[in-house]
């Protein structure tokens, strides 16, 4: 009989058979940025999580620059919005005015620019809307002024969440057009109709102020459905694909995982960073622990980025 358990006896011998190992490099940490000037504002269903002005951003990129975190995912949060959305395209729209605050004063933070429209949109959904209905094609244009003005501003990297079909393909056209060919793109290709989203919406100000987002994101039963939205941002030029959210879609991201060679990112979304702080903060969870447990779930599955708001705590539990 095989005895597994003699390597399991004490945690050096654990140590050197382990499997899967987590690095704070791993990690991208999601920031909020808002207008504003000396603005900290607390995310009251994200406890450790802020909005930032410009001016306030010191105080974490200081964090994430000790930790050595693999990089950041810029959301910005304008003080107008309109049905179009401009201020996410705007040169100094608040996120364009980060990125360079950020691409000058700290050159070694890798920077995520998210490009969506829900939270530059008056209505709060992701695109160009019709009485009640989303419209896909018109929108693409305005998603392509949007990478194309971050990536001006000094973004390394853009990341469509939208949902929008061929969302891919014109960012890829529209940012070689303008010059920079070499920016990757990390599509959040598998990207589910799902609950967990709710504390991020407080965090963004992007709920939708009407109807639901339904009818572009995926719906959660669906699992081969995941498959080919990823195969098609492949075909479109997508650099690294994600699955969101994690947690719920651990079997998703394994199947992705095992089906396609590609970079694979993960996001470990608000509500399951809110469920595991309300557990820890009643003594119902050890937080370090299930933290760690649900990262390495994730890597263990086949992520190589883990998008999550616990980086920071993470990173330095590693260290």
């Amino acid at each position: 009989m095989y005895r597994f358990r003699r390597l399991r006896r004490d945690e050096r011998i654990r140590s050197m058979m382990r499997e899967t190992r987590l690095y704070a490099r791993d990690f991208i940490y999601p920031v909020f940025v808002m207008e504003g000037e000396q603005v900290k504002n607390p995310v009251e269903s994200m406890p450790g999580v802020f909005q930032y002005s410009v001016d306030c951003l010191d105080e974490i990129l200081e964090q994430v620059k000790t930790a050595g975190i693999g990089g950041i995912m810029l959301f910005g949060i304008p003080s107008r919005k309109d049905p179009w959305g401009s201020q996410a395209y705007a040169r100094d729209g608040v996120t364009q005015r980060a990125v360079r605050y950020i691409r000058e004063k700290y050159p070694e933070i890798y920077i995520v620019a998210d490009v969506c429209l829900c939270e530059y949109t008056s209505h709060g959904h992701c695109g160009m809307v019709h009485g009640e209905e989303i419209l896909n094609d018109e929108t693409l244009p305005y998603l392509v002024k949007m990478a194309v003005s971050l990536v001006e501003a000094g973004a390394d990297m853009v990341a469509p969440s939208d949902m929008m079909d061929g969302r891919v393909a014109a960012l890829r056209e529209g940012l070689d057009q303008a010059g920079f060919a070499q920016t990757p793109i990390m599509a959040y290709s598998a990207k589910f109709a799902s609950a967990y989203y709710g504390p991020f919406r407080d965090a963004a100000h992007s709920a939708p102020g009407f109807g639901d987002r339904k009818s572009y994101q995926m719906d959660f039963a669906n699992g081969q459905e995941a498959i080919r939205e990823i195969r098609a941002d492949i075909e479109e030029g997508a650099d690294i694909v994600m699955v969101k959210p994690a947690l719920a879609y651990l079997d998703v991201l394994k199947e992705v995982a095992l089906s396609f060679d590609m970079p694979l990112a993960v996001y470990n979304v608000s509500g399951e960073y809110a469920m595991v702080k309300a557990a820890a903060a009643n003594g119902w969870v050890d937080e370090r622990r299930i933290v760690t447990e649900n990262l390495t779930a994730m890597k263990r599955a086949g992520a190589k980025i883990i998008i999550t708001y616990h980086a920071l705590d993470a990173a330095n539990w590693l260290a």
